[in-house]
């Protein structure tokens, strides 16, 4: 380690030995010169800032000046020729005489410094590489400012060429992170996830640090999806990666522990709200009580038709049919798309009839569903079932006690017509055969004065008019 150090000092020789001689005039410049905005222009960044410029910009003294000048015009020549051996002396030239000159000094300077790196072949003396390309990033700070994104510079290369030296990385990518907030970049995230998961995998860092440092990224990185679009190709990857390595570690447990302090604490919330119950439903932890409180707590305060579905499902789950049905209605009224409209209404169909035995509105509610969608033949399926379910108790003798499977297949046989999705019509064919075998047998429709091909009018709730059938 201290042949490196030295080695790192010996190519530094010339930068250590500036940077205390400007350090005062740095200080006489800030007192005499006032504060004005300017511009960088920089081969990867524009940005404006509010500073006070450097009073020797291109040396400290008129010899200085015509060497940083010459050195400036012919490293930067090289450099756009793509020539970085030849650029790479003229340059370390620029970084003695005039650190304060341009900015790009230091941007072009870690593609020089990378392309040293990348040459020697000596394990120590790239070790030294690297230390120089960090002092680099650091006097890039000390001159022109920006430590929240420079140091998340730091942690990406640090993550590339010192991969084991996790606890730095770790260290740089969550003051960046702290720093930028919104404007943080998408592989500074990345690296920060994984190193702070390589440290709770050695027993370093604690399981709940991941799951609080996965809410804070992942909203970083949702803000930039909604409000930058043309970075997606950089977010959209890296949040893949992050819910992939997180996984592991979003238990049901862990996810409660962290969040129903808050949701305790701020029941009112709505981002929260939305974090909790999109975290716990992702991790398929939706018969948590926690789910279901901060799910309704968010739909008092936010009424959608996602969020009065999804209660009416919790309902359900819950067997409270009443106040499902009830959420389903809402969902219904607030979804715009035929399509949604027509699954709720279902939804409510099938509770009303199974749970609650309503046949009479479970019926309302399909024919609802089948005007949204004529060509689905659920709802006549469902309706056929309702008729055979209660054929026995709208009859008091053998006839009338078998006369609703008339009405019944009628139903499956209009389901099958209309929809063309081979389960349907599967589903359609075997209730028909089913229930043809419930239709009297022809002693008994001619004993009560019926032929085959008759009308008969169903009495009952289902008050329909049918055709007379026999067993065969």
């Amino acid at each position: 380690m201290k042949t490196t150090k030295i080695l790192a000092s010996a190519i530094l020789v010339g930068l250590f030995m500036i940077q205390a001689g400007f350090a005062s005039q740095t200080a006489t410049a800030s007192l005499n010169l006032g504060h004005m905005d300017y511009v960088y222009h920089t081969d990867s960044e524009t940005h404006w800032t509010t500073a006070t410029p450097p009073q020797s910009k291109y040396g400290d003294t008129p010899e200085d000046s015509i060497q940083c000048v010459r050195n400036l015009s012919l490293y930067a020549e090289y450099y756009n020729q793509r020539n970085f051996n030849l650029a790479y002396e003229p340059w370390r030239k620029v970084l003695e005489l005039c650190p304060q000159a341009s900015q790009n000094t230091y941007i072009r300077g870690v593609v020089l410094i990378k392309m040293k790196y990348n040459e020697e072949t000596d394990p120590i003396r790239r070790e030294a590489w690297i230390d120089t390309l960090m002092m680099v990033y650091d006097k890039r700070v000390d001159h022109f400012g920006r430590e929240g994104f420079v140091t998340g510079r730091k942690a990406v290369d640090l993550y590339q060429l010192r991969p084991n030296n996790i606890q730095e990385i770790h260290e740089l990518s969550s003051k960046s992170i702290e720093m930028e907030g919104n404007n943080s970049q998408a592989d500074v995230l990345l690296i920060n996830m994984q190193s702070l998961i390589k440290l709770t995998e050695a027993g370093v860092k604690p399981e709940e640090e991941v799951l609080r440092n996965y809410d804070v990224v992942m909203d970083i990185i949702d803000y930039n999806l909604e409000h930058n679009p043309g970075d997606k190709r950089f977010f959209e990857p890296a949040k893949e990666n992050i819910d992939r390595m997180f996984r592991p570690f979003a238990s049901c447990e862990n996810i409660v522990t962290i969040f129903q302090p808050r949701y305790e604490n701020n029941p009112e919330d709505v981002e929260l709200l939305r974090k909790i119950t999109s975290m716990l439903e992702e991790s398929d932890c939706t018969k948590e009580e926690l789910f279901y409180n901060a799910t309704r707590s968010l739909h008092d305060l936010e009424p959608t038709a996602n969020s009065a579905f999804l209660m009416g499902r919790l309902e359900l789950e819950a067997e409270k049919h009443e106040q499902a049905v009830e959420f389903f209605r809402q969902a219904v009224d607030l979804y715009e798309d035929d399509e949604d409209k027509f699954n709720a209404l279902m939804r409510m169909a099938d509770i009303t009839y199974r749970n609650l035995r309503e046949f009479s509105q479970a019926r309302t509610y399909a024919l609802e569903a089948s005007g949204l969608n004529p060509e689905n033949g659920r709802p006549y399926i469902l309706i056929g079932e309702m008729y055979a379910a209660s054929a026995s108790a709208c009859g008091d003798d053998e006839l009338t006690k078998s006369v609703a499977y008339w009405a019944a297949v009628d139903k499956f046989i209009q389901a099958r017509n209309v929809d063309q999705d081979p389960s349907v019509q599967e589903r359609a064919k075997q209730l028909i055969d089913t229930y043809t075998q419930y239709f009297p047998n022809r002693e008994l429709t001619f004993f009560h004065g019926l032929e085959e091909g008759d009308s008969y009018r169903v009495e009952c709730w289902i008050n329909e008019t049918t055709t007379v059938r026999t067993r065969q």
